[in-house]
């Protein structure tokens, strides 16, 4: 027998498929996709005209682990994530985006991803 979601995750499931259907990422700009895990924070380009993932970076990549364990907390390691994300962008010569929050709140890490994203060069 199938467990039933959460009322919060389901919430946060319409609130995303609400928000879903006006962001759409093309190959000039990708959507930047976030999502928010208990411990964990992971951000994405997207381009939905090809259906593809272009890139991503998360709190477990290896290249980030060193950098993640030195954050005090969970914000700090989200602004490293959205750091390690524009960085990945300007490597795929991406200076612009989408940015999609996943149905979470733009606020505490959601909104760190962003800012760090913006400071480090990407334009929403």
């Amino acid at each position: 027998m199938a467990q039933a979601q959460p009322v919060r995750t389901r919430k946060r499931t319409q609130k995303r498929k609400r928000i879903r259907k006006k962001i759409f990422g093309t190959t000039a700009r990708p959507r930047l996709a976030v999502f928010r895990s208990a411990n964990n924070i992971y951000a994405q380009l997207v381009d939905d005209s090809k259906s593809v993932s272009l890139g991503g970076v998360s709190t477990l990549s290896p290249g980030l682990a060193s950098e993640v364990k030195k954050a005090k907390t969970k914000t700090d390691a989200a602004k490293i994530v959205g750091k390690a994300i524009a960085s990945k962008a300007k490597e795929l010569k991406i200076e612009s985006v989408v940015f999609d929050r996943g149905g979470y709140l733009y606020h505490g890490r959601v909104q760190a991803v962003a800012d760090a994203a913006r400071e480090n060069g990407l334009k929403f």
